[in-house]
């Protein structure tokens, strides 16, 4: 009998972990077809094919293509937030800390360089509207926090926090946004590379720094 019941058991933990594997293949092709054509342009069937199910298997998941898509927005948030929680920013110093947060931004936005044409999509389609419902402000309370921290303890210059993340994300995160347009400058030299991603990644720390910095405060006393 408890041979049975170990069987039963396995079976049932085997369909839990396909389950699991085949939404996120589901969400894999979704979100490559959404970044693409967007919420209105976006075929159930190309997302199918993607995925390398059937359609009646993205219906019993998803129900309908609003669902999915709206599971296609939420992923990127629940996985940054999931990375930000991991990190102990009261214990490192105000620069420290914001240079960790560049870096988590950078680095995601290198690992799904399609995010954010997904992100525009819903801009020019939509409006925001279904973005409104991501809970992005969850994201921003981290990098809010540093900036206020820093400022209370004289590390930054007085700065509009909400303004300064919107400054900070466009310097981490424009870079994927044009690159699209902008490899055909250069050819030759691939921005996605490991290499380049790093350069950026330097660069962007200390251009932000340089701009967020109180003045007279050396990197020496961070």
């Amino acid at each position: 009998m408890a041979v049975g019941r170990s069987g039963r058991g396995a079976k049932s933990v085997r369909v839990v972990r396909d389950a699991a594997a085949t939404q996120q293949q589901i969400l894999d092709a979704a979100e490559q077809e959404f970044a693409r054509h967007g919420l209105k342009g976006a075929r159930m069937s190309a997302i199918a094919d993607g995925a390398e199910v059937t359609s009646a298997t993205l219906h019993y998941y998803f129900e309908t293509k609003e669902n999915l898509y709206k599971a296609v927005l939420q992923r990127p948030v629940n996985e940054v937030q999931a990375v930000l929680m991991q990190q102990n920013f009261e214990t490192l110093s105000p620069e420290e800390a914001l240079k960790q947060i560049i870096r988590i931004a950078i680095a995601n936005e290198a690992a799904n360089p399609q995010r954010q044409m997904l992100w525009f999509q819903e801009s020019s389609q939509n409006g925001g509207a279904y973005f409104k419902e991501c809970n992005v402000l969850t994201l921003h309370e981290h990098l809010l926090k540093v900036l206020e921290r820093g400022m209370a303890e004289g590390n930054f210059r007085p700065l509009k926090p909400f303004l300064a993340l919107t400054h900070i994300l466009s310097v981490c995160l424009f870079y994927f946004t044009v690159h699209g347009n902008w490899k055909h400058l250069t050819p030759d030299l691939d921005r996605l590379s490991p290499e380049m991603i790093e350069e950026h990644t330097e660069e962007a720390i200390e251009f932000i720094l340089a701009g967020v910095r109180q003045k007279g405060f050396t990197r020496n006393q961070a």
